[in-house]
């Protein structure tokens, strides 16, 4: 056994596997199951500040493999706006019975996402941005990855980045920009950059290297490849 599995046997002695429940969908404590996410995410904050990786990995796999984890990523991912979007196996989850079900089949053993299927948004400026869609499945495990990855991010950001933070919004980077602009001594100029076609090209090596999370499903998703009009296009590099 790993130094991280026996870390995270540990942990889970500690903090007592959650009961098994036999109520339905409709009958789960929403709030408990949050606060137990929340714990283990603040557990997960507090040990990649001192730097304590062995146990931030431990902390995870216990977070991924919890109930109320699964149970939370699948009811996030069946309220978001694509709830109703399905991926190439057409499958969404719209009954109580459903949801219960995926959250009970969200296991990382065995796992394998599917192609995402890709769409054309049209751009203001006459082209299309393709998007990638995942499965409902892969949806769901990915929400279950962003929990335990969230505290990490949140730990080690940039204090002054706004863009896909929780918490924080437009107005926040709005009121920063004002504070260090409006002084008599602030820079005289702003420099706006964009990199072409960032994600298309993006490392899979890099991320691998560099995102502290499960190397094996990290990298089952970066080579999911994708689906455009039923033919499969495998993905090297960039983010499907």
């Amino acid at each position: 056994m790993t130094a991280p599995a026996r870390m995270a046997k540990t942990i889970a002695a500690e903090a007592g596997a959650p009961p098994a429940n036999d109520v339905t969908w409709d009958q789960i404590d929403w709030p408990q199951v949050a606060e137990e996410v929340m714990r283990l995410q603040v557990r997960i904050a507090k040990a990649t500040q001192a730097g304590r990786w062995n146990k931030v990995q431990a902390l995870q796999r216990l977070l991924t493999r919890s109930r109320s984890g699964k149970l939370l990523a699948v009811k996030r991912v069946t309220e978001n706006a694509g709830k109703r979007t399905a991926g190439v196996d057409g499958r969404i989850w719209k009954t109580p019975t459903s949801k219960m079900a995926a959250a009970q089949s969200l296991t990382h053993r065995g796992y394998h996402p599917l192609p995402l299927r890709r769409v054309y948004i049209p751009k203001s400026n006459g082209k299309e941005r393709p998007l990638g869609i995942p499965a409902m499945q892969d949806r769901a495990m990915q929400a279950l990855w962003h929990l335990a990855l969230s505290p990490v991010a949140e730990t080690t950001a940039d204090p002054n980045s706004y863009g896909f933070r929780p918490r924080r919004s437009t107005a926040d980077a709005i009121e920063h920009c004002f504070n260090v602009l409006a002084k008599r001594t602030s820079a005289q100029w702003v420099l706006e950059g964009d990199i072409k076609g960032c994600f298309d090209n993006i490392s899979h090596d890099w991320l691998l290297a560099n995102i502290p999370m499960d190397k094996v499903i990290l990298r089952k998703w970066l080579r999911a490849g994708f689906m455009d009009k039923g033919v499969l296009f495998p993905t090297e590099a960039g983010t499907p």
